[in-house]
């Protein structure tokens, strides 16, 4: 009785590359999706202070 062949997916370890550039992929995502988030808030502060020094904004509350 001879053995049969049969064909077996051989399991690898994770490629390095691979797992670099993803790595790198979304470090840079997550870090633009932060940075335009700062600016955003730093948009708004900006936007407030120039209000405020217009006086078109206050922050005591009238009476």
């Amino acid at each position: 009785m001879a053995g049969h062949k049969i064909a077996h997916a051989t399991l690898k370890g994770p490629s390095v590359v691979k797992e670099i550039c993803l790595g790198i992929t979304l470090g840079l995502a997550a870090g633009g999706l932060w940075k335009m988030n700062q600016w955003n808030n730093q948009r708004k502060s900006r936007v407030f202070y120039d209000l405020l020094e217009k006086g078109e904004v206050s922050v005591v509350v009238e009476e």
